[in-house]
């Protein structure tokens, strides 16, 4: 199972220059799935991440823990 690290993932929006809401738009998932990756209290379907990782121009395997 994949297990996102929030901080990284927050790091990559902040480096994108993303709000939550243009991730939200430009991946197409939703916000507050999003928001609970960032909190940690959600885990997200590969295909999930994937979206995020390619929208904020990363390799999905920035966003996991070490």
């Amino acid at each position: 199972m994949l297990k996102i690290d929030g901080n990284k993932l927050i790091l990559a929006i902040a480096n994108k220059g993303y709000s939550a809401a243009e991730l939200s738009k430009e991946s197409g998932v939703n916000q507050v799935t999003i928001a609970r990756m960032k909190a940690g209290t959600q885990q997200p379907r590969p295909q999930t991440l994937g979206k995020i990782a390619r929208v904020l121009g990363v390799k999905v395997e920035d966003l996991l823990e070490d």
